[in-house]
């Protein structure tokens, strides 16, 4: 499955979208999948500055917060899930 945004997509299964989707913290299962290598090296071809910039249009961190680059990816990949299992419910 692919989750397009602006910039770029990232592709994952199903399965890993809803496992990273579901009702309370989802950090633990997001911090796995960020490092899962299909999906890690997805993320290695998206320059700092292009997910920084994909990041800030969505509003909801400030500059300090999107300084972070770790965090950002953790960040773009539970979006992407989330945009996954939204089109899955469609």
């Amino acid at each position: 499955m692919i989750a397009q945004f602006e910039r770029f997509y990232i592709r994952m299964t199903k399965n890993q979208a809803i496992a990273m989707t579901h009702p309370g913290p989802c950090d633990d299962d997001v911090d796995y999948y960020v490092d899962h290598p299909p999906i890690k090296r997805q993320l290695d071809k998206i320059k700092p500055e292009v997910l920084l910039a994909e990041l800030k249009e969505y509003g909801a961190w400030d500059a300090d917060e999107l300084s972070n680059h770790d965090e950002n990816r953790r960040r773009i990949v539970w979006i992407a899930a989330g945009n996954i299992c939204d089109e899955l419910a469609r």
